[in-house]
Parts: structure tokens; sequence; C-alpha cells
């Protein structure tokens, strides 16, 4: 129903890394040229796991949207909000929880993977179980289209698509559904609301995906429908009632290929990560003491760069000309770790200096940062009402 509009977010719960930014940042900052964006704070979902220390939350939230800033998110292009302050989120994960199966929370992968992984915390708590089902609440409010994932998160986003089906099969009814859905679709104009009906058929009677395709974006060009007329005329296409709350598509994203200075996934948990910001003689040093290929022990000992971590920074900072350099003078011994390492050093100081210079003048005045955020929970907070006044409504709760 949205599809041009795309949520996002990420915990607050420490300094962003150079993963971060390859394996997120860099994409949002494509999205937000594409798409509607609206990229929140996580902070309701950190305390999931940081419920016994949420010290660390405050300062982590501001440190990470000047991150998000000095990668290159632009404010007037992409809607920025921390979830707290939007508690419509908050109300829709109650609702929502109200016709939940527990079963359907209890399954979801991450659940027992993470409980596995931070055996040292005790997750027997609603919130960790809970947290897929809030997850699944900050999409659904904005009515996203789009959600930005990498494999491990698609169950997520079919969770969500899970309770929004079954939350419109409940709740969807409406009197005379059809009628209206007719009344409706007679705004588009005869020859429209026809070829509307007919593409409808097609879909119900002969399963023609690509007939339900174009009948939704014969609707999404059509200047002349309310918002109720088209959540209800997307209902009426795939044969099911009032659409209230809207199935997300995962939105596939590549797997980040930075690796940690070990050769591991960059993480704060394995401490071999290197900041967004981090300063240049201190990335220097973890650069030059990185581990390399162990069969060179010796300057004139040949090697083999696939077996050695900086040959992946070099996948990604490193032309193919450089590469090819890496490649013939490690398998010769042409070169040595040392002199290897320099170009990578080179070119990630050298993003950094951008970064750097776009998060200065917020690092000096943390009100624009404020102000950023400010305007943009208004923005999200005007969305999010528009869609609980719906489902205040259909659930009989809109006592006005």
């Amino acid at each position: 129903m949205y599809p041009q509009r795309v949520l996002s977010g990420m915990r607050p719960t420490g300094v962003l890394h150079l993963g971060h930014y390859h394996g997120v940042l860099k994409n949002w900052v494509k999205l937000q040229s594409e798409y509607e964006c609206l990229f929140f704070v996580a902070d309701w979902h950190a305390l999931t796991t940081h419920y016994d220390d949420p010290s660390v939350i405050r300062q982590s939230t501001w440190d990470m949207v000047i991150d998000w800033l000095a990668a290159g998110i632009d404010p007037s292009s992409a809607t920025l909000f921390i979830q707290s302050r939007v508690p419509e989120h908050a109300e829709l994960h109650l609702l929502l929880s109200m016709c939940t199966p527990l079963g359907w929370l209890e399954r979801v992968p991450t659940y027992k993977d993470q409980q596995d992984k931070l055996n040292d915390k005790d997750l027997s708590t609603y919130g960790f179980l809970g947290y897929p089902l809030l997850q699944a609440a900050d999409i659904l409010i904005y009515r996203a289209g789009q959600v930005p994932v990498g494999e491990d998160q698609v169950p997520h986003v079919e969770l969500t698509r899970e309770i929004a089906r079954r939350f419109n099969h409940l709740y969807g009814r409406e009197t005379d559904f059809e009628e209206k859905a007719e009344e409706s679709a007679k705004k588009l104009g005869g020859k429209r609301a026809r070829l509307l009906l007919e593409l409808r058929t097609r879909f119900q009677e002969q399963g023609d995906e690509s007939a339900l395709e174009q009948a939704k974006a014969l609707l999404q060009e059509s200047q002349n429908l309310t918002l109720d007329d088209r959540e209800r005329l997307f209902g009426y296409l795939e044969g099911a009632r009032r659409l209230i709350l809207v199935e997300p598509q995962a939105l596939l994203t590549e797997a980040s290929r930075m690796p940690g200075l070990d050769g591991q996934k960059m993480s704060k948990s394995y401490n071999n990560t290197i900041g967004l910001r981090e300063d240049p003689d201190v990335v220097a040093k973890k650069i030059r003491t990185m581990p390399t290929d162990p069969a060179r022990i010796r300057r004139t000992d040949p090697g083999t760069p696939e077996k050695c971590p900086v040959w992946a920074f070099h996948q990604i900072y490193s032309d193919e000309q450089r590469q090819d350099w890496v490649q013939q003078g490690c398998r010769s011994a042409g070169i040595g770790c040392i002199e290897c390492k320099q170009p990578v050093i080179d070119a990630v100081i050298a993003e950094q200096d951008i970064f750097r210079a776009r998060a200065k003048p917020f690092e000096e005045d943390l009100d624009l940062v404020k102000n950023i955020v400010a305007d943009g929970c208004e923005k999200a907070r005007e969305l999010a009402r528009q869609t609980m006044r719906d489902v205040r409504e259909v659930m009989g709760l809109d006592l006005g």
C-alpha cells in the first residue's frame, strides 16, 4: 500500500564502527534518495538485553545519530526519530499482543539463538520474548511497504506480515464492505473502475499475480482516492476485508563484507572494531598490528592473500589495480605485510576524514542534533497517530 515508504532502525548500544557503516548506513544513504525513509533509534529494543544497565542508552543515542549524520544521512531527505518519543509504538504493541499467538513468538529463530549467545544475562523476560512483536509494531504503525534487512532478519518481516494479516482478518470487518468498495472504485472514473474490476477478477479467479500488481499500480497512481478508499480497495482486490495494517516486504540488502581486525565479523564483543570517527593515529596503529597470513613468518616468505584479514579490507577499499598489486606482491613476496597495509590505512583514514568533517558541527552543538530529532519525532508521531486512529476504531476503542 505504501511501497515507497521504508522503515529501519538501530539499537543505541555504543559508538558505531565501520561494520555498521558498510553493513547498514551506506545502504541507508542510498535508500534515502529513492524512497520515503524513516530511520529510528530503537531505544526500547536496547532495553530487551540491557534492562539491568540502561545508562549506556542516553549517550549512545546522541553518538549514534551523529554517526548517522556523519555517514551521510540527510535529515531533509529522511525522517530521524527516537522510538520511545512516539508512544504509539507501545500502544500498538500492546493491542497486537492481544491477538498474537504465543507460539508465533517462541518460534522466531533468533529467540533461542540470542538466549544461547547471551547466556550471561537473564533473558527470561516478556520484553525479550515480545521484542519481535514490538519490532512488528514499529513497522506496521508507519504502514511501511519495504523493510531493508539481511537474510537472517527475513523471518522477522514474515512474522510482521502474518501479524498484519491476522489483525486485518479479525478487525477488518466493515458493514456493506463490497458495496462501499464498489463506490470507492467509481471515484477512479468509469474506464479505470472497469479495468480495476477486470484485474480483480483475473487475480481472484485465475491467480494472476501480474493482474494484482497492475491493479495496485492503478490505485497508487490515482489522485482521486481518500486514504479510506485506498485501504478499502486494496482489501477488495485481494479478496480480503479492509486492510488496516499493511503487509511489508523484505528489501534484501547485501551482506556486509566488512570484517573485523582479526578476520571475524566486526563486533564490539570481539574487540576487533574500528570506530566510525576514531582518531587517525589509533586507526593506523590498529591496522598496522592486524594479523596476516601465518605462512609469512619472514619478509621473504610468499603468502596467500585469501588467508589474510588485510585482503578483505583491500576488497572494500582498493581498486582493481591495487588488488592486483596485492595479489602478485604477496604471492611472490615482492611486498611486505606493512607495505601491503599502508594503502588500507590511507583509504580508511581518508574515508573517516569525511565522516569527521560532517560530524564536527554536531559535536560542537548537540542542540542541532536534538532539533533534527525533535522535528523527526513530530513527523513520525503524526504518521503513527493516523494508523492508531484506524486501529482504535476497528477494535472498538474509539470512544470519542
